[in-house]
Order: C-alpha cells, then sequence, then structure tokens
C-alpha cells in the first residue's frame, strides 16, 4: 500500500488529477449502475409475481388440482372450459410428504425443495411466498408457493396439508438484465475514459498558471532576475491568483530591497571614501615627514593630528550607524524587545543632549509611559533627534521637550528645513546642501524612522510655528507600568 501511495505522489499534478477525477466518477458511476440494475431487476420480479397472482387465481386451479389427487398417475386430459387456465406456466400440485403432481395444465414439473415443503407443513396464511428455482430440465422459473389447501386421499379417505407451486420462465427476465448489465457496463467504461480526459484537460488549463509560475521562478533562480511578473486578472481571486499576487508580491520585494543594498553599499562606500581619503593624506604627510627628516612645525602637526581624530571619530560614528541600520533590516530580535519606561530613556537623552549643547537651554515636560521597544535602540533614536536639536540650534537658543500621551515632541528655534527638503529627510546618507559643512554620516534621522517603526510608532518632522522645527514621535504603550516591567501580561503585552 505504501508502494502504491509513493508512486501515485510520485506522478505530476495534473496526473493525479486525471486519474482523481476518474477514480471518483467510476465509483459514482459504478454505484449509480448498481443501483439502477437492482431496481431493475427488482421491478421486474415484482411483475413476475404479480403475474404469478394472476396465474394462480384463475378459475378451476383449486378444483384440477382437486381432481389430479385421484389419480397422480394419470394425466388428466387439458380442460375444455373457457375458464380453465392456459398452458403459460407452472402448475404443480405438492403434498405435505413431498409427493408433487404436475397439473395437466403445465408446461413441465418443478423441482420441489425444503424450503416448500416447510411451508406447506406449516399451512401459514399468506398470499404465498416467492423464489428462484429449476424446472425438471434445469431451466431457471421463478416460483410461488401458495400453502393452506386440504385434499382428501381417494384410497384412506384421510385429508392432509397441500399447496400449489407455479411458475414462470425466467429466460427473458434474466436476459433483459443481462442486456441491461452490459449496457451500463460500457456506458461506465465510456463515463471513466471520458472523465480521465476531461480531468486531464481541465488540470492542465487549471495548472497552466502554475507552469508559468514554475517557469518564472526557474527563471528567477536561473538568472536572478527579478523583474519578472506573472500576469494576474484583477477580478479573480482563485488560489492560483492569489498564488501568482504573493509571487509577484515577493520578487517585487526582493527586487526593493536588492535596489536598497546597492543603494546602501553605494551611499556608504561614497561616505567612507572622504574620511578614509582625509586619513590617508594626514598620514601620508606625517609618514612622509619621519622618512625625509623634516619636521612638520608644531602648530601644523597639532592641527593634522586632530584632523586625524575627528576623521577616525566620523569614520567610527559611521560605521556604528551602518551596523544600526543592518541590524535593524535584519529585524529586531523578539527576546530583546521589552517594556520600556520611555519617559526615562528621554531623561537619559536630555542629559546626553545637555552635555553636547551647554549653552543651550533644554527645557523639559516628561510624563509616564511605557512601550515595547529595544531599549538601546530607542535611546539612540531620541539622542539623535535631540542632536539634531542642538545641532540645528542658534547659540543661546531654547529647545522645547515634551513627553505626553505617548507622543514626544523636539522642538528647536534654528533656521528650519525647506518644504521642498522635508520629503528626503528620512532617507539614508541624505544631507542638507545647507548641512554638508557640519559632522554626521546622514543616517541619524533614518536609524530614527527604523527604530520607531520597529516598535510601532510613527514620527515626522515638520515647520514650527514662530520658526524652527518640530519632530514627533508617537508610540503605542500605556501610561502605567505593566505587571513585571522587561516582560510580562500587562497592558503592553
Amino acid at each position: 500500500m505504501k508502494r502504491v501511495v509513493r508512486r501515485f505522489t510520485a506522478l505530476p499534478i495534473r496526473s493525479r488529477l486525471a486519474l482523481l477525477v476518474a477514480a471518483a466518477v467510476a465509483f459514482a458511476v459504478a454505484a449509480v449502475s448498481v443501483t439502477a440494475w437492482f431496481i431493475v431487476q427488482g421491478k421486474l420480479y415484482d411483475q413476475l409475481d404479480n403475474d404469478l397472482k394472476k396465474t394462480l387465481g384463475m378459475r378451476g386451479i383449486v378444483s384440477q388440482a382437486q381432481a389430479a389427487v385421484q389419480d397422480c398417475s394419470q394425466t388428466p386430459a387439458p380442460p375444455n372450459s373457457e375458464n380453465s387456465p392456459p398452458r403459460s406456466g407452472y402448475f404443480e400440485l405438492v403434498m405435505e410428504d413431498g409427493t408433487a403432481c404436475v397439473l395437466p395444465y403445465s408446461t413441465g414439473a418443478i423441482k420441489v425443495t425444503q424450503g416448500d415443503k416447510d411451508v406447506i407443513e406449516a399451512a401459514a396464511d399468506t398470499d404465498g411466498t416467492f423464489r428462484n428455482g429449476t424446472d425438471a430440465d434445469g431451466n431457471d422459473v421463478r416460483v410461488m408457493v401458495l400453502p393452506g389447501l386440504t385434499v382428501t386421499e381417494p384410497n384412506t379417505g384421510a385429508s392432509s396439508r397441500a399447496g400449489i407451486l407455479t411458475a414462470l420462465p425466467l429466460k427473458n427476465t434474466q436476459g433483459t438484465l443481462n442486456d441491461l448489465a452490459l449496457i451500463l457496463l460500457l456506458v461506465s467504461g465510456i463515463g471513466v475514459v471520458g472523465a480521465g480526459v476531461a480531468g486531464l484537460a481541465v488540470a492542465r488549463a487549471g495548472l497552466r498558471p502554475v507552469d508559468e509560475l514554475t517557469e518564472a521562478v526557474e527563471h528567477v533562480a536561473r538568472t536572478e532576475d527579478l523583474s519578472v511578473r506573472i500576469p494576474v486578472e484583477d477580478e479573480s481571486e482563485d488560489e492560483i491568483a492569489r498564488l501568482s499576487r504573493s509571487f509577484n508580491s515577493m520578487t517585487a520585494s526582493l527586487a526593493s530591497s536588492r535596489e536598497l543594498q546597492r543603494q546602501l553599499i553605494a551611499d556608504a562606500g561614497h561616505e567612507l571614501r572622504t574620511p578614509l581619503t582625509s586619513l590617508r593624506t594626514n598620514i601620508e604627510l606625517l609618514t612622509r615627514s619621519e622618512e625625509t627628516g623634516r619636521p612638520i612645525p608644531p602648530a601644523d602637526r597639532k592641527a593634522l593630528l586632530a584632523s586625524v581624530k575627528a576623521q577616525m571619530t566620523e569614520l567610527a560614528a559611521l560605521i556604528g550607524d551602518l551596523q544600526t541600520l543592518s541590524r535593524s533590516d535584519a529585524g529586531t530580535p523578539a527576546d530583546r524587545v521589552q517594556a520600556v519606561a520611555l519617559q526615562d530613556v528621554v531623561e537619559s537623552a536630555l542629559r546626553r543632549a545637555r552635555l553636547r549643547g551647554p549653552e543651550l537651554t533644554i527645557t523639559a515636560d516628561v510624563h509616564p509611559w511605557f512601550v515595547r521597544a529595544e531599549p538601546t535602540a530607542l535611546e539612540r533614536a531620541i539622542v539623535n533627534i535631540l542632536d539634531n536639536a542642538v545641532k540645528f540650534s542658534p547659540g543661546g537658543g531654547v529647545i522645547d521637550v515634551v513627553l505626553k500621551d505617548g507622543e514626544l515632541t523636539v522642538r528647536d528655534h534654528g533656521p528650519g528645513i525647506p518644504a521642498d527638503e522635508l520629503p528626503h529627510v528620512f532617507d539614508r546618507f541624505w544631507r542638507s546642501p545647507s548641512a554638508r559643512a557640519l559632522p554626521g554620516s546622514g543616517l541619524g534621522l533614518s536609524i530614527v524612522a527604523r527604530t520607531v517603526q520597529e516598535s510601532g510608532g510613527d514620527v515626522a518632522l515638520g515647520p514650527a510655528e514662530g520658526g524652527g522645527t518640530v519632530a514627533a514621535i508617537r508610540l503605542p504603550g500605556a501610561p502605567v507600568p505593566p505587571p513585571s516591567l522587561d516582560r510580562g501580561p500587562g497592558v503592553l503585552d
């Protein structure tokens, strides 16, 4: 059985569908054919039984049967009465001891069975029992046994039970049933073959989109061409259409991801080139000074070393930002996400911002709010927002920070962001033309956007009333902590 299942599952899908359709049709046709044959057989036998009752009910049979008892060895002459039954069947008188007398108008003798004797001996009040049997020549007949007669022996005058057996030939009935069985067999065979052919055709038509999908997948695997799309009708909602749409969405996502990776590599290479070039130039100057023995003036040497240090710091920050983005692209592990007190993260970020901008006034109105996020990434995102505000605020300026009902707003009073630059502020490595002279990698706001999105929130930058820029971060959460701050079934779960 397992071998048959393995062979079946090894067949192509269209062949399996055709076989399944053919098997289902064969089962249905066989069930209908067998049922129809038995119904017709029952109807034909009912008709024969009714004919037997009518024949036995004709006048003269019982009197002829009583006369036959007088001399069972002699065959009486055929009756001349108009009411005498014709020679169209088998008629036989059977005594309870099994003695049988063929009536004169019978076409032959019927083989008496033990069951017939039992029915006659029981003398039950019945309209007759029916069975299939044979005559003396072995021909199949339909027999009706009618008990309940009482006959008198001519010699002894003793009374005994008797019954009448009447029968009709089954030749015509069996011929009809055989013809019907042959017709049903032919029709069933044609139906099964037709169902198999139709199933194969339907399978080929229905699996054509699957073939196209297979060819598209093989093409992508062979050429790595993610621009392949499978045409799908807009109105179609079947499983094949859904699979095709899913494949198109997958290839589109992969193509977009590849383009983002290519862009990231290109942008990272461009951004890394500047500090690396500056570092190489400065190091070459220091090396040449040592090789030639001509010292660099102390002031120039100090400035050169300060430049090397600054470039190293910028390079380290850029590499750190790239690592953060790569971790975000790979997804945040579930075990690093936990319940976080956002007000504590904001307070920590504010302390760092005040150190970076001691000449600025940073006001804070912080209310409790608890969220689910990765703590380190969330703090880095908030620090990046505050760093931007510190970077673009004028000396002695004011930065307003408010955390209320899950929304953190950071407002500075700097020059603001031009309207045409707002759509690009969260792009990787994008920097405003007016800010390219300032330190930074252009990845800070990209990290903010990615971190906030992974925490289920959203972030936006826009112009503030009276000048400057306002950044708004909205995170889902609750004003009360869960039962377990790091992880628990509270309101944050």
